[in-house]
């Protein structure tokens, strides 16, 4: 029997936001990265999302190695497009966010 080599695409779909998603779940791209980024293995990522199979965890993984420049320009637009948001959300609502700046106040202090 003579091995056949599959083109298997990247377990990764884009929602209507514009959000990479892993496998069949709402786990961000980026989160897997990230983690990835930090230390974590395959194995551990899936322990931390059990929404993930090993395999897609794998594939995305290979996926960014090979695709590291586009990757790495999505999760930058992903990071810009978080700031942002959360610009606009504490320019509109400034008490919201007065008790997250008073402890972080107190905690310099210390």
């Amino acid at each position: 029997m003579v091995l056949q080599i599959l083109d298997n695409p990247a377990p990764i779909t884009v929602n209507a936001d514009g959000v990479a998603l892993v496998g069949k779940s709402r786990v961000r791209l980026e989160t897997v990265i990230t983690a990835f980024h930090d230390g974590d293995s395959p194995e551990q990522i899936v322990d931390n999302y059990d929404v993930l199979t090993l395999a897609d965890v794998y594939a995305v993984i290979a996926y960014y190695l090979h695709h590291r420049d586009e990757v790495e320009a999505y999760l930058d637009q992903q990071a810009i497009a978080a700031e942002t948001i959360r610009r606009t959300i504490e320019t509109n609502q400034p008490d919201m966010f007065s008790l997250r700046a008073r402890l972080l106040a107190r905690k310099r202090t210390e």
